[in-house]
């Protein structure tokens, strides 16, 4: 890690710098008044002196500066923790800062932008300090329900309540490279902890962070996430979320002539896939990762992009098996993008949900229940489009009901046509007949009512 920044370096580090080296447009917000008792509530013997020290020290006379200023073109309240004053540990003072922060952005609907860098609760307050993580869960909470978002980025050291509360607890996360990251610190940890587990690159690897961005282009990175995050029609009398519209179809242009030929365009390996829809159909884009349980799953791309000059979330599966973490992500999205009134996209496309031991272990039927409800429970818009394999529950649990469209090089079925063949006990080359028996072209789906329709090749 490079030099730790103080807490204003870390807010002119989105903001840009005046020549003096402040914020660009920072308003810092009053500071509660103080009522501690001398010592602190434990009375605990040199404590207000060690407080004067870390202000001497940092110029700062708390572990949190607060105000709001704009990131890109977006007004934000920043949270910026200074380290140097006491290890940027919360204590009640500090709490009283970040609820009045938290507060000042309900009240001007806000985003909130957190710049953490923490030890944890203040010692040298007790319990008294750890409460302080109750209040600041709840004020994030509240925050959570007024549908304004959170965005955390996690900077050196990043540990205990701080990481649990405002760091984990936000809607985004973004960490510098090598910042120190988790629960436990260095100094309470196992001695035979693997160190590589604490780091922001293997919090990603893990499912548990969104991004790790460089100092340098945090600002842009920040700006650009505010500005698709805040694009949303949320709050009282907001106007209703228009459905986004389905992408353009890339691939085969003539619907097939039978079943088999519709599984065999579906399975053609040169047939565009997610990542060719998701860039012909986006003009920007930032992806969430993971699904904050330890688990990812590189074949189910999820995020939020720019279309027609607005925000519109994406859930696109990538043709391979979907594992559950991919599921639990896809959901963790679509529950995101209700709260802030932004309309939702998925792709479908896998030959079903995966079914080795390994996706059993990580609860793939609960992971597929819950994809099932966040879908049925969104009041934003939910657009599918199928765009390859459309395999059984594993498709459908991304599929919005009512709003389904099909490509020409695409098929949905109960089951593939081999499975089906093998349970029914017909020999393997009656598998084409099969294939036409379930019906699972997409004119048939159009035709049952499964789908809305079918999309014709862009241009068309």
């Amino acid at each position: 890690m490079a030099e730790r920044m103080s807490a204003r370096q870390a807010l002119a580090s989105l903001t840009g710098a005046t020549p003096q080296g402040a914020p660009v447009g920072f308003t810092e917000l009053p500071a509660p008044k103080d009522t501690s008792a001398p010592d602190g509530p434990l009375a605990w013997r040199g404590y207000d002196e060690s407080r004067a020290r870390a202000a001497t020290r940092t110029g700062e006379d708390e572990s949190v500066v607060c105000g709001t200023a704009r990131v890109g073109d977006t007004e934000a309240v920043l949270i910026a923790f200074e380290f140097g004053f006491l290890g940027g540990s919360l204590g009640e003072r500090t709490g009283d800062r970040l609820e009045a922060a938290y507060t000042h952005a309900r009240e001007r609907r806000l985003p909130v932008v957190s710049l953490i860098a923490t030890g944890g609760s203040r010692m040298q307050e007790g319990m008294l300090a750890l409460l302080q993580l109750q209040r600041v869960a709840r004020q994030s909470a509240l925050t959570r329900a007024a549908g304004l978002p959170q965005i955390a980025v996690v900077r050196d050291p990043t540990a205990g309540g701080g990481w649990a509360t405002l760091g984990a607890g936000a809607d985004v996360i973004l960490a510098l490279p090598g910042a120190q990251i988790g629960f436990a610190g260095s100094r309470v940890r196992p001695p035979d902890a693997d160190p590589y587990v604490y780091t922001a690159e293997a919090q990603l690897t893990a499912g548990h962070i969104d991004a790790v961005v460089r100092q340098e282009d945090l600002g842009g990175a920040v700006g650009r996430w505010l500005a698709m995050l805040t694009d949303g029609a949320t709050g009282p009398g907001a106007a209703p979320v228009a459905a986004a519209e389905p992408p353009a179809g890339l691939g085969h242009a003539a619907p097939p002539a039978t079943g088999w030929e519709a599984v065999g365009l579906a399975r053609d390996p040169r047939r565009p896939r997610a990542e060719a829809y998701l860039a012909a159909y986006f003009t920007g884009r930032e992806s969430i990762n993971g699904d904050r349980s330890g688990g990812t799953d590189p074949g189910m791309l999820c995020g939020f992009g720019v279309h027609g000059g607005r925000t519109v979330a994406y859930a696109a599966q990538c043709g391979t098996a979907t594992l559950p973490a991919g599921y639990r992500t896809a959901a963790r999205l679509i529950r995101l993008a209700d709260r802030l009134g932004l309309p939702v996209l998925t792709l479908v496309d896998t030959p079903g949900a995966a079914n080795d031991a390994e996706a059993e272990r990580s609860g793939a039927g609960g992971a597929i229940a819950d994809l099932f409800a966040a879908v049925a429970t969104a009041r934003v818009p939910v657009t599918s489009l199928l765009i390859g394999e459309g395999g059984s529950g594993g498709a459908l649990a991304l599929a919005a009901p009512g709003n389904t469209w099909a490509t020409p090089d695409s098929y949905f079925s109960v089951i593939a046509p081999e499975l089906a063949t093998a349970i029914l006990k017909r020999a393997p080359e009656e598998t084409r007949a099969t294939a036409d028996e379930l019906k699972l072209r997409p004119q048939d789906l159009l035709s049952l009512g499964v789908i809305r329709g079918i999309v014709p090749p862009a241009g068309k």
